[in-house]
């Protein structure tokens, strides 16, 4: 009988995510599976999250991710895969990863759309090794119905994220510590 050490479940739970990606070799239908399901996921944030058409229009890219998938029982982590689009073409195709601990047990699943405002956060978004979530990212919120709180001062910040399309048992979600990577689908 084997006894399971801490290191042996963090580091099967790393692995969870490695699986997930797997499966997009040579002739596969990976990238094509990923821009129609973030076309869905654009045509479901723009009926269902009023002001997001406009945000589009006024950013430099978005990168779309149409389905993360979160769980935790103390240990916790989430994944997801989207594309990055300028001017309504896909031009790259990224990964999404985030860990955490602590009090928390359930699991969800959500779509979220990072608006690239400026030419220079896109750069560095594009550009970077690997890009995290920091505190230049602004959340836009749709309270029931009424439209983003966006402004004009809004549309100054660098990045805006807008999270929709939550189903779960964890109540709210938040991008923070999500790391992004490029990957080839």
């Amino acid at each position: 009988m084997s006894s399971t050490t801490r290191r042996n479940f963090v580091i099967g739970g790393a692995s969870i995510p490695l699986l997930a990606a797997c499966g997009n070799g040579l002739n596969s239908q990976g990238s094509q599976r990923i821009d129609a399901r973030v076309d869905s996921a654009i045509e479901f944030m723009y009926s269902e999250v009023p002001g997001t058409r406009e945000l589009a229009r006024d950013a430099a890219g978005m990168l779309v991710m149409p389905l993360v998938t979160e769980a935790g029982f103390g240990f916790g982590g989430s994944y997801g895969r989207g594309a990055l689009r300028i001017n309504g073409a896909t031009v790259d195709y990224y990964s999404a990863t985030s860990g955490s601990f602590g009090l928390q047990i359930g699991a969800q699943q959500y779509a979220h759309t990072l608006f690239f405002m400026t030419e220079d956060a896109l750069r560095e978004f594009r550009y970077s090794t690997g890009w995290s979530v920091g505190a230049d990212v602004r959340y836009a919120v749709n309270s029931e119905g009424a439209t983003l709180g966006v402004d004009t001062t809004t549309l100054l910040d660098p990045v805006i994220a807008v999270i929709y399309g939550q189903a779960g048992l964890i109540v709210g979600a938040t991008l923070e510590g999500t790391r992004y990577a490029r990957i080839l689908p």
